[in-house]
């Protein structure tokens, strides 16, 4: 049978055999791979469908549980509203406008129906509808995470790689040194010194606000510090595994520049437990924003879940914990993608 070259060779750890030393590949091979390449894509979808099947009761839970602990807590949020001068009549009837004079377990359906036909129900502190509220400061905080995860993977994965290529030599242990300070220092504790040195004594970036990308600086660096330290750890052990590797001997003797096998065949086979890190720590992200959003004074979800809690504001505490549940699944099924992108393997 003729046989054809496939050319160029991609080094996969665990495909060497198979591909090296000899490109050549016969056309029944091919015809094979055609084949798998053809299914990989109703393969994958029917795998996010389970995911996503798997997922939906994670944030019924969630949901729920936020919906009878914040009915627990003490106080009343229809008095806090009107204050204490106000009359039983109308308390009373504020409460029965709200809903609120209802059983819990009533509520509690009445809620998940509204949610159902995209109602998230009217806050109490704001009288607006809960979905325009939220969608409103859903941007910001959005933008805030992911500028926070561009800030650490810029820090991280050109340090952790470098710290692997120079194990056990000096720029090692001070890229070891940095990290292990990034995972000590809290982003409460950060963001204040951030603010006092860089907008309040040198002025070279604002306090607060989002009206373009340097309001974005401080909050993203406080955020995304933690992160890039944890990342560059990942990113160092991942590496060590995969330099270590025959494949990268390999294509070191082939006379690849060096860039080449660090960057495109050794860091792409260590991109799979960082892409789990990465999905893990996406949900730790949204909740600093709360912390980072309050300190800033950053318009977003965050800050927004902050005041409602502080208000008894029942519906907009579900409507920013929906908001970020449902941001962090979506995120996860997407990290699912990366795997098979970054390893074809996982996809067979």
């Amino acid at each position: 049978m003729t046989c054809r070259k496939i050319w160029p060779i991609t080094f996969h750890r665990g495909c060497f055999q198979e591909s090296f030393p000899s490109p050549r590949v016969c056309r029944a091979r091919v015809f094979q791979l055609q084949i798998i390449n053809y299914k990989l894509p109703i393969s994958l979808l029917r795998s996010l469908t389970t995911r996503l099947l798997y997922t939906l009761p994670v944030l019924w839970l969630v949901v729920s549980v936020v919906f009878f602990l914040i009915h627990l807590v003490p106080g009343d949020p229809i008095q806090q509203m009107l204050g204490e001068g106000a009359g039983t009549a109308d308390l009373q009837a504020a409460r029965h406008a709200y809903g609120l004079d209802l059983p819990l377990h009533t509520q509690y359906v009445r809620y998940w129906k509204g949610v159902l036909h995209g109602d998230l129900g009217q806050s109490i502190r704001f009288s607006d509808n809960v979905g325009h509220i939220v969608a409103a400061r859903y941007p910001y905080t959005l933008k805030l995470t992911f500028a926070s995860l561009f800030v650490a993977l810029v820090l991280s994965i050109p340090a952790g790689i470098r710290s692997a290529q120079r194990r056990n030599r000096w720029d090692d242990r001070f890229i070891s040194f940095v990290s292990l300070l990034g995972l000590s220092f809290p982003n409460f504790a950060l963001g204040p010194i951030l603010i006092l040195f860089f907008a309040i004594k040198l002025g070279w970036l604002p306090v607060s606000g989002s009206g373009s990308l340097a309001h974005f600086v401080l909050p993203a660096i406080t955020m995304g510090g933690a992160l890039a330290a944890i990342l560059t750890r990942m990113v160092r052990t991942s590496m060590l595994e995969e330099l270590s590797q025959d494949y990268v001997r390999t294509a070191r003797a082939k006379g690849l520049p060096e860039r080449t096998v660090v960057y495109k065949h050794a860091l792409r086979n260590a991109l799979i437990p960082i892409l789990t890190v990465i999905g893990l720590q996406f949900g730790a992200l949204l909740a600093g924003a709360v912390v980072t959003e309050t300190i800033f004074s950053g318009p977003g979800v965050g800050r927004l879940m902050i005041q409602a809690i502080s208000n008894r504001d029942y519906y907009l505490v579900q409507g920013c914990i929906l908001a970020i549940g449902i941001t962090y699944l979506a995120v996860n099924l997407f990290t699912d993608v990366l795997y098979s992108v970054a390893n074809p393997r996982i996809r067979q």
